[in-house]
């Protein structure tokens, strides 16, 4: 009597190898826990007999069967949807480093330093939040004068110690959002919910904050230019924000909102602004005005400086139009 068809077991039935495979998956301490080996069997029309099993090895994740790194890798179609044939292999970690470069001591010490800077500037900018919720409008804006100087000092050691690396410039553009562009219009208006409507100096807040925040973006983006800035930088714009504060104009709260405003808009133009390497190349006699006129009158000359740094901008963009 001929044998039932459902009783009969041909030579390439997976069901002894998966009992294998699954006893060795339970032992095994690898990452062959996450490894699925399928038996592909391609069976023959004309003769009926069970061709050669090649091993392939894919790896789950979710619903999608991603092919592991090796070589040989081809791509065949089995009972699971395509997958990926290729020669077992050793996964191994794809380390990227964030100091390019050789890797010796002082330049490890160099690079830590550089980021300890660029670190404490975070630290200031949070402080100055905190001193800002307290009522302390002017320690606060004296926090933020030393994340100015510390985030000028981290970008002067990175290039001195030769330690620049892209790691460095997203931390120091990170730490320049928290301080510059969330630190600063909070005191901003701490100092000026006293003198101007709550509304309006939440408004003047978020608009130096949003600006901000463009700022750097294009800036991270954009091509660099080694003699001008396009808009006035955030560093630029919180240091006149906290010297404001700090020395107290004897402004109204309205003058004082509107020249919020306007550093926040100049902050995204495109007008060219000189860095602070050209403005320190200019004649001394310039330097003089500013120095007899701080002795005579330290606010004045304080405002009258930002003004001409302001104004600056435009003149610079109707000269090069015209030329």
């Amino acid at each position: 009597m001929p044998r039932t068809p459902w009783r009969r077991r041909t030579t390439d039935s997976p069901r002894p190898a998966g009992r294998r495979w699954a006893g060795r998956l339970r032992r095994g301490g690898t990452i062959a826990r996450q490894a699925l080996l399928v038996r592909v069997g391609n069976r023959s029309a004309d003769a009926g007999r069970a061709a050669t099993a090649t091993r392939a090895e894919v790896i789950y994740t979710g619903t999608e069967l991603v092919p592991l790194s090796g070589r040989g890798r081809t791509l065949t179609s089995g009972s699971h949807g395509p997958v990926a044939m290729a020669q077992p292999a050793t996964l191994e970690a794809d380390s990227t480093s964030l100091l390019p470069g050789e890797h010796t001591m002082r330049r490890r010490i160099s690079f830590g330093l550089v980021n300890a800077c660029t670190l404490a500037s975070l630290g200031l900018g949070l402080l100055a939040i905190f001193l800002a919720m307290q009522g302390e409008t002017r320690y606060a804006a004296a926090c933020l004068v030393a994340c100015v100087a510390f985030d000028g000092l981290d970008g002067a050691l990175a290039r001195r110690l030769d330690v620049s690396s892209p790691f460095g410039a997203q931390m120091d553009s990170l730490a320049d959002m928290c301080s510059f562009g969330l630190a600063a219009p909070v005191v901003v208006y701490a100092s000026l919910v006293h003198s101007v409507p709550t509304v309006a100096a939440g408004v003047a807040s978020v608009l130096v904050a949003g600006c901000a925040a463009i700022r750097l973006a294009r800036f991270n983006v954009s091509p660099k230019d080694g003699k001008f800035f396009s808009g006035v930088p955030t560093t630029m714009a919180a240091a006149v924000l906290a010297l404001t504060v700090l020395i107290g104009l004897p402004l109204p709260g309205g003058v004082v909102l509107g020249g919020v405003a306007l550093l926040a808009f100049a902050m995204v133009s495109s007008f060219p602004y000189a860095k602070l390497a050209r403005i320190v190349k200019l004649p001394p006699w310039l330097w003089l005005l500013p120095i007899v006129g701080a002795l005579v009158d330290a606010r004045l000359t304080f405002v009258m400086v930002v003004a001409a740094y302001l104004i600056s901008g435009p003149v610079m963009w109707m000269k090069a139009r015209r030329a």
